[in-house]
């Protein structure tokens, strides 16, 4: 399988960043042409929804779509379809799409992602493929991504969506056509590099990791000795609740701040140089969304510091041995795991403790709409 690479290296490498203020109202941080950017993503998104939905069957429309706050909403997962139980994955399946149709369903993710998030998107999926050869396995198939629409779409209105397969999950929700929420978000790739065939070289996720690696190579002695931590506490957590035993947040629908503790090395003890290496660190997972959409959620401006903000390691530091990363603020969390097949095989994350499924932002809405 091919993919087509439309983008220059310097796009893919190009960082976009943003800050993190879910304490200030999104209205009150927007000027006007920022709003208008804003009110354009939320058209698109919801035209995108619009057509493909117009494409499908009676019984597709019903099988993939879902009232907004029905349960299968936070119901989300990115293991493959078999390890799913009781009943595997719901939505509707590209395998159960005519051409026409699976065009469509890929234009939805196209108006809420990135350039670069775009493309690891499809290479994800193209990865399938990769595994599919070496396995033979049916499950294996970069075709088995599922589409699901939560309420109405409408370009002014309050609905969400979902895009997902193994080692993918994009959630988004809108809120009065203003507000986004875009997790929780997880991209995952195996193998992490191909090592042989016609993708050969093809690393998808290779900021995650490099960018990471480079920072904690540049620790002093100290400086790693506070930073790394002992995962056997963690480890007996993970054998108790996780599906994949490598991360915490797991596929659980809220991230559960008490299984975390601010352990790591802080922002304030980096050097300048480090400081924005660990800033454009989140940006990666931040990036991956258009920046018109992200100015509609929590993360608005410039990341200018990193209040808060602390950085985790666990594992060797060289490409080949097994490592983590955990990223945490009061706000938020990533986490990213390269735990498998020889340290070839990564799980990367980003959770909102309070904003995952956009909770935070429909509370508000509930309240100023449906409690007068």
């Amino acid at each position: 399988m091919k993919i087509f690479h439309p983008y220059s290296a310097l796009a893919l490498m190009a960082c976009f960043c943003f800050s993190l203020s879910s304490n200030t109202p999104v209205a009150a941080e927007v000027t006007k042409a920022q709003q208008a950017q804003i009110s354009k993503a939320s058209s698109e998104m919801a035209s995108a929804a619009k057509r493909w939905l117009a494409s499908l069957t009676p019984e597709q429309r019903k099988q993939a779509t879902f009232k907004l706050d029905d349960k299968e909403r936070t119901n989300w997962h990115f293991i493959p379809d078999f390890a799913i139980k009781p009943a595997g994955r719901n939505g509707l399946p590209m395998t159960q799409m005519t051409p026409q149709q699976k065009i469509f369903a890929v234009t939805l993710p196209a108006t809420a992602l990135s350039h670069r998030g775009y493309l690891e998107v499809m290479s994800i999926r193209a990865l399938e493929q990769v595994l599919f050869e070496q396995e033979g396995k049916d499950h294996r198939n970069p075709e088995l991504y599922y589409v699901s629409i939560f309420g109405k779409p409408d370009a002014k209105g309050t609905w969400g969506w979902r895009f997902e397969g193994h080692h993918l999950s994009v959630n988004v929700t809108i809120v009065d056509g203003k507000k986004f929420s875009v997790t929780p978000s997880f991209f995952g790739s195996n193998p992490a590099t191909v090592k042989q065939g016609p993708l050969k070289g093809v690393e998808v996720l290779k900021l995650e990791q490099q960018l990471a690696l480079n920072l904690v190579k540049s620790f002093n002695p100290d400086q790693l000795a506070i930073a790394t931590i002992d995962t056997a506490a963690m480890d007996q957590k993970l054998l108790a609740k996780s599906v994949i035993k490598e991360v915490l947040t797991t596929d659980d629908p809220i991230a559960d701040k008490g299984l975390f503790t601010y352990k790591g090395i802080q922002y304030a003890d980096l050097d300048p140089k480090q400081q924005k290496q660990l800033l454009r660190l989140v940006n990666v997972y931040l990036g991956r969304f258009r920046p018109e959409l992200l100015k509609g959620t929590n993360y608005l401006g410039n990341l200018r510091d990193g209040d808060h903000l602390y950085f985790a390691w666990s594992g060797g530091q060289k490409r080949g041995e097994f490592h983590y990363y955990r990223i945490q603020s009061k706000t938020f969390l990533i986490e990213f795991a390269n735990t498998q097949n020889d340290a070839n095989h990564v799980h990367a994350t980003w959770r909102d403790f309070d904003g995952d499924f956009g909770r935070d932002l429909l509370k508000e809405h509930f309240k100023n709409h449906h409690q007068k």
